[in-house]
């Protein structure tokens, strides 16, 4: 529950982080709290790491890394090292990213730390938790990541930690209880630190180089647990924000300006990095961002050893994947309705002869919503059969359910155990080198999820086509009124396929994707980051073919003499705009997009 001063907290323990507690924490409507006993975990870990480390050399603390593994830091270069590497990392390209997509890094991030096994010191974890509480992320760049660690994402993200790169505002505001805490409790910090806002703000960018922060643009539903999941913090509750602007609306809103940050970096060269961000039009105030961390030995691969930013991207991913499959229940349901199909397809009695989860649970889905008994009474149909739009909805549908119930299995694996190499036994007598940075169970179910999606789009559109047909409907061609050439919801069609052709292009399995890189050392990647930036592009293209065969729904029902009297159609019809005449349906679209997160709560 919320407390007086501030939103609830979701505590991390390194090992309980769900997808909805997660996205609780990129949208600012949780805080994190850390566990003291999760904490001192990672304090252990840390310990002995330099324990380790001292007595035999460790990959990255005292060697270089990649195709320099064998190459030794000299005694006494050992944090110099550690900063070497985090700015020689700091090398992401493209765009950069939603301030939502960063924040969901910044809660994975924490949250794998406190799992132990690092040998990061605790710092980190305060700095990083601070940051959500107060508001602010690191400015990080889309290109980077091959599923093999996200290192220019975390270089970028430690190189801020450090005071040597300046803090970006999502445009929300900290919540008054958001004091701040010593980010370095108990470990060095700088002697002498300047006023928050005394250090130079990086020049300003190209316009290309501006923060956009998605979460202010798009949407939510307004629907929230019922039953056991009553008041839970984080439930994955119908929002696909992070599917980035609705096409429909236009572009999101810009973040608020790049705020400088409070360290003076230890490298008089390094606060000119070219950053395409805004200056700030006034200092942050002292006290708003978090304190810099004292980069120790070791920390800076600790740190980057991670795929965060990818899970954090696929965790949003999901959350929206789930939702819009939620919402198809109900639009499909529409269009069964409104061509006169058959409930048979739909039976209990044929579902469960093929004990598949998802099919039976869209079979289900339809037969509730359409208040129809198990074996499909209450809707007879116009025909024997119907087209497979309709006949197969369960099975395509039901592989994207299951697809996007095991995506979210693997990121809640994956955000609560350590990946790091070296691996820090739990025990603190030896460090592992080993390989579970690579990202290919993430990768894997990201593709699954894209290619099941394509399925029921695909039968989406064909559903849309069929709506068109008076063959099959009994109504006018492309439901139009008026004159014999009005063109009606023809268009729609066109616009549905086109969105089509994006979702199809992004589910070209990313994990098949091949890398050889630091002179052969590495020969192999899972491009889960790419699998994930996939996903979401993937989901926002649904969305839009979705709210084209919502429309037509609506219309083919609202023509019929008595349309069924179930809540979806009562909700459709009160929101969607009325008339059947040539007219722009762009505006239609727009309803029937923001309609589709409280269809998925019905």
């Amino acid at each position: 529950m919320a407390t007086p001063s501030g939103p609830p907290p979701v505590v991390l323990t390194g090992t309980g982080l769900t997808v909805g507690e997660l996205i609780a924490l990129a949208d600012g409507e949780a805080v994190p709290a850390v566990s003291p006993e999760a904490r001192e975990r990672a304090a252990r870990s840390w310990r002995a790491a330099q324990r380790l480390a001292a007595e035999g050399r460790l990959y990255g603390r005292g060697t270089g890394v990649g195709a320099h593994r064998s190459v030794s830091v000299d005694e006494g270069d050992e944090s110099a090292h550690g900063l070497r590497l985090l700015r020689s990392h700091a090398g992401g390209g493209g765009a950069l990213l939603p301030a939502r997509q960063v924040r969901a890094m910044l809660a994975v991030r924490a949250n794998q730390l406190l799992a132990g096994g690092s040998g990061i010191q605790p710092a980190f974890v305060d700095a990083l938790t601070e940051a959500l509480r107060l508001g602010v992320h690191p400015a990080v760049h889309e290109y980077g990541g091959i599923g093999t660690g996200d290192l220019t994402a975390l270089a970028q993200t430690g190189l801020t930690l450090i005071g040597e790169r300046p803090w970006a505002s999502a445009g929300r505001p900290a919540h008054p209880g958001a004091a701040p805490r010593p980010a370095t409790t108990g470990y060095p910090v700088p002697a002498a630190r300047p006023e928050a806002g005394t250090r130079s703000a990086a020049p300003a960018g190209p316009p290309d180089g501006d923060l956009y922060n998605s979460a202010d643009a798009a949407w939510r539903g307004p629907g929230r647990a019922t039953g056991p999941d009553a008041g839970m913090v984080g439930r994955p509750h119908t929002s696909w924000r992070d599917l980035g602007p609705d096409p429909q609306t236009g572009r999101p809103e810009p973040d608020a300006p790049v705020a400088a940050g409070p360290g003076a970096p230890a490298d008089p060269g390094a606060a000119a990095l070219p950053l395409t961000v805004s200056a700030p039009e006034t200092p942050p105030a002292p006290g708003t961002l978090p304190a810099p961390v004292t980069l120790h030995p070791g920390d800076a691969l600790a740190l980057l050893s991670s795929n965060a930013l990818a899970l954090g991207q696929a965790a949003l991913a999901q959350n929206g994947l789930d939702a819009l499959l939620r919402a198809t229940h109900a639009v499909a349901a529409l269009s069964l309705a409104a061509v006169g199909g058959s409930a048979e397809a739909y039976a209990a009695a044929v579902h469960a002869l093929r004990p598949y989860e998802g099919a039976a649970r869209a079979a289900g889905e339809v037969r509730r919503l359409l208040g129809i008994g198990e074996n499909g009474e209450g809707l007879p149909g116009r025909r024997i059969q119907d087209p497979f739009g309709f006949r197969a909805f369960p099975q395509a549908h039901g592989c994207a359910l299951d697809a996007c119930a095991r995506l979210r299995a693997v990121v809640e694996v994956e955000v609560n155990c350590p990946s790091e190499n070296p691996l820090v036994a739990a025990d603190g007598t030896t460090a592992h080198h080993h390989g579970g940075f690579f990202a290919a169970p993430l990768g894997l179910a990201l593709d699954a999820a894209g290619l099941a999606l394509l399925q029921t789009a695909q039968l989406s559109v064909a559903r849309l086509s069929a709506l068109g047909d008076p063959d099959l409907t009994g109504l006018p061609g492309f439901l139009a009124a008026g004159p014999a050439s009005s063109s009606g919801t023809m268009i729609l069609e066109y616009t549905a396929n086109s969105a089509l052709a994006e979702l199809r292009s992004c589910a070209a399995p990313a994990s098949a994707g091949h890398a050889v890189l630091s002179r052969g050392l590495e020969e192999a990647a899972s491009f889960a980051g790419q699998a994930a930036r996939q996903t979401l592009r993937a989901a926002q293209a649904y969305r839009t073919v979705l709210a084209c065969e919502l429309v037509t729904a609506v219309r083919a029902l609202r023509m019929r003499p008595v349309p069924p009297p179930v809540p979806a159609f009562t909700l459709a019809t009160a929101a969607l705009p009325f008339g059947t005449d040539d007219r722009p349906l762009t505006g239609d679209l727009a309803a029937a997009t923001e309609l589709l997160p409280r269809l998925a709560e019905l």
